[in-house]
C-alpha cells in the first residue's frame, strides 16, 4: 500500500490518486523500467555535457563555438528582418478591406484618355472603378509615423525617411471625381498684350509684360473672376509667338495630355536626362512625360544619346524651345516649372521635377500621398536645414548663387512690406522656406494663380524663388485662407534621387574618378571639355587625424528628431 501510494504521488501530475492506485502490476513494473532507462540516459546527458563544457574551457574551441553561436544569431536576425518587410508590405497591400465587388473587379491595364462631364468640375474616367471613403474601413498608412533618426557624427547630412504609399491601381482609383474647391476665386484669366500696353521701365521682361508695381498689388486683391498678367503676354496662345515658342505639332501633343503630366527641363545643356524609374503601366497609358530643352541640349542628346528615337529618350517626349525670353537658363527654367497649366490647359495635375533629380516612385502614388490624402491642390517640401528667408538669402549670397546687390535689393523690398524672421509663432506655417525642385499640385483656379503671381516675382526680382514664395503665400492667405502644403524634405528624398549635372560628370571622368550610376544613360558618351560654365571650384579637404577616446567604448546613436519637423 505504501508502494502504491508512493507511486501514486510520482505520478500525480498525470493522473488522480486512484487511477495510479489501480494500474496492474505488470504495468507497474513496466514503468519502473522505463524510468531506469530514463536515469540512465540523464547520467549519459551529464556526462555528454561535462565533456563540452571542459571542451569550451580550452580556448580555441571556446572561440569557435561562440563565433558559431553569433553567425546563428546574425542569420537569424536578419531572416527576421526580411519576413518582417515581407509580412509588412502584404499588410500594407491588403490592408484595404474592400468590398466584395470591388475585390472581384479587374483594374484595366489602360484607359481611355479623361473625358470632361457637363459639369466642368467633374471628370468621367471610362473603364475605371472609382473607390470612395465608404469602401474601406482603414487607410493602410492610418497611424503611419515617419520613425526617428539616428544620430551619426560621420552622416550628419540630410537623408530620406519612410514614406506610406499605397497600391498603384489602389491610387489610381483613388482619383477625385471632382475638382479641389478653389476659395473665392472662380475663373482666372490671362493678360495678353492687346489688353494692355507694357512700360518697359518698369522691372521685368517683356514676356512677363513689365508689370508696374500698382499692377503687382492689385493682382494680389483675389476676387471670384480675375485677370492677372502669367508670362506669354505676347501672341495668340502660349508657345505660339510669345517667347518660348514651342512647335504646332509639339503644341498640338501637349494639348492632348489630359490627366497627368510629369514635367522637366534642361536649359543651357547644363544636366543630363534622368529616366524615371518604377513607373507602373497604368502611368505609362494616362500619364505624359514631357522634358522641355534648348536647341543646344537637343543636339547634344541626338549625338550622344543612343534610346533617342522620334523625339523621345525613354519615356521623356523632349520639345524644343525657341526664341527663350531670358539669357540667364536658370530664370528660363522657371516657365514651365510654374507655369505648366498654361502649357497644358487640360492637365489636372502635374509633378514637376528638376531635372537634376530622378523619380523613383510611380507619380500616381505622389498624388495620392500628398494631395488627395490630405485634401490639398499644392505640395511642395520645405528646406531641411533653413526655414527663415533672410537666412535663405544670406546663405546665397554666400554661396555665389546669384547677385548680392540684387538679392539685398529684394529683401529689402519684401522686409518694407512686411516680412519678417521665421518663428514658431506663424503657426501652422512650418516653414518660410522651400525646397522648390519638386512641386505636385492640381490645376485649379487657386493654385494657378499661386503660381502665377509667384512666376511674376521671379520675374521682377532674383530667379531664386525661396526668397519670393513665402511672400506671396503669405498674401493670398491672408485674403482668402489658402496656402499650399509643406512635406518634409526627407519624404521629397524618398521619391526622387539626387545626380549630377553634366559638367561635374566631365569632370570626374577627367580626373578618373567613378561616375554614380543613377546619372548616366546606358551607353551614353560623356564628351570631353566644351563646358558652357565652369563648376565652381571647391578647397581641397584636408583630413584630420583621430582623436584618441578615453574610452574604448563605442557610444549607441541617440534616436533625435527635428525640431521643426516634429512641428
Amino acid at each position: 500500500m505504501s508502494g502504491a501510494a508512493s507511486l501514486g504521488l510520482r505520478t500525480g501530475s498525470c493522473g488522480s490518486l486512484p487511477a495510479a492506485a489501480a494500474v496492474p502490476a505488470g504495468r507497474k513494473a513496466r514503468g519502473w523500467g522505463l524510468r531506469a532507462g530514463a536515469a540512465a540516459g540523464d547520467k549519459e546527458r551529464l556526462q555528454l555535457l561535462h565533456r563540452a563544457l571542459r571542451l569550451v574551457g580550452r580556448r580555441g574551441a571556446g572561440l569557435l563555438l561562440l563565433l558559431a553561436v553569433a553567425s546563428a544569431a546574425l542569420f537569424c536576425s536578419l531572416f527576421a528582418v526580411v519576413k518582417d518587410d515581407n509580412t509588412s508590405s502584404i499588410i500594407i497591400a491588403s490592408n484595404y478591406e474592400v468590398t466584395n465587388a470591388i475585390q472581384n473587379s479587374v483594374y484595366p491595364s489602360t484607359t481611355r484618355p479623361l473625358m470632361m462631364s457637363n459639369d466642368h468640375n467633374k471628370f468621367e474616367h471610362p473603364n475605371r472603378l472609382h473607390l470612395s471613403p465608404s469602401n474601406f474601413t482603414n487607410h493602410p498608412c492610418e497611424g503611419f509615423a515617419v520613425p526617428p533618426i539616428l544620430f551619426d557624427k560621420k552622416r550628419t547630412g540630410p537623408r530620406p525617411c519612410p514614406v506610406c504609399y499605397v497600391s498603384v491601381d489602389q491610387a489610381f482609383a483613388l482619383m477625385p471625381l471632382q475638382a479641389s474647391p478653389s476659395p473665392v476665386l472662380e475663373n482666372l484669366k490671362y493678360a495678353l498684350e492687346d489688353s494692355v500696353t507694357a512700360n518697359f521701365s518698369n522691372p521685368g521682361s517683356a514676356f512677363g509684360g513689365h508689370l508696374s508695381l500698382e499692377q503687382r498689388n492689385k493682382s494680389f486683391d483675389i476676387t471670384d473672376s480675375m485677370t492677372v498678367h502669367c508670362g506669354f503676354v505676347r501672341g495668340k496662345k502660349p508657345g505660339q509667338g510669345t517667347g518660348f515658342d514651342i512647335s504646332d505639332d509639339d503644341l498640338l501633343e501637349m494639348e492632348q495630355c489630359r490627366e497627368l503630366v510629369v514635367a522637366s527641363a534642361i536649359f543651357g545643356n547644363y544636366d543630363m536626362i534622368q529616366h524615371p524609374r518604377n513607373v507602373s503601366e497604368l502611368s505609362k497609358a494616362n500619364a505624359c512625360f514631357y522634358m522641355f530643352v534648348d536647341e543646344e541640349t537637343m543636339a547634344y542628346v541626338k549625338n550622344s544619346s543612343s534610346l533617342y528615337k522620334d523625339n523621345k529618350v525613354g519615356l521623356w517626349r523632349l520639345v524644343v524651345v525657341r526664341n527663350l525670353p531670358y539669357e540667364d537658363p536658370r530664370r528660363t527654367g522657371k516657365i514651365p516649372k510654374l507655369l505648366l497649366h498654361r502649357l497644358f490647359p487640360n492637365v489636372r495635375f502635374s509633378v514637376w521635377i528638376d531635372a537634376k533629380l530622378q523619380l523613383v516612385v510611380d507619380p500616381y502614388l505622389l498624388l495620392e500621398r500628398f494631395l488627395w490624402r490630405k485634401d490639398s491642390s499644392f505640395a511642395i517640401s520645405r528646406h531641411y536645414r533653413r526655414f527663415d528667408v533672410y537666412e535663405e538669402a544670406e546663405a546665397n549670397k554666400a554661396a555665389g548663387k546669384y547677385d548680392n546687390a540684387s538679392i539685398d535689393e529684394q529683401i529689402d523690398f519684401y522686409r518694407n512690406e512686411g516680412l519678417t524672421h521665421y518663428s514658431p509663432a506663424k503657426l501652422p506655417i512650418t516653414s518660410d522656406v522651400p525646397e522648390g525642385c519638386v512641386i505636385i499640385r492640381e490645376h485649379v483656379p487657386i493654385s494657378n494663380l499661386f503660381t502665377c503671381l509667384w512666376f511674376n516675382e521671379v520675374d521682377r526680382f532674383t530667379a531664386r524663388d525661396q526668397i519670393s514664395f513665402s511672400t506671396v503665400r503669405d498674401k493670398i492667405r491672408s485674403k482668402v485662407g489658402w496656402m499650399p502644403q509643406m512635406f518634409l524634405d526627407c519624404e521629397r528624398r524618398n521619391f526622387v534621387v539626387q545626380a549630377y549635372h553634366r559638367e561635374l560628370l566631365e569632370q570626374m571622368i577627367a580626373s578618373g574618378r567613378n561616375t554614380p550610376p543613377t546619372a548616366v544613360e546606358p551607353s551614353r558618351k560623356i564628351r570631353p571639355g566644351g563646358s558652357r560654365r565652369a563648376p565652381p571650384s571647391k578647397k581641397p579637404v584636408v583630413k584630420r587625424k583621430k582623436e584618441k577616446k578615453s574610452s574604448s567604448r563605442r557610444r549607441v546613436p541617440k534616436p533625435v528628431t527635428w525640431a521643426m519637423d516634429a512641428v
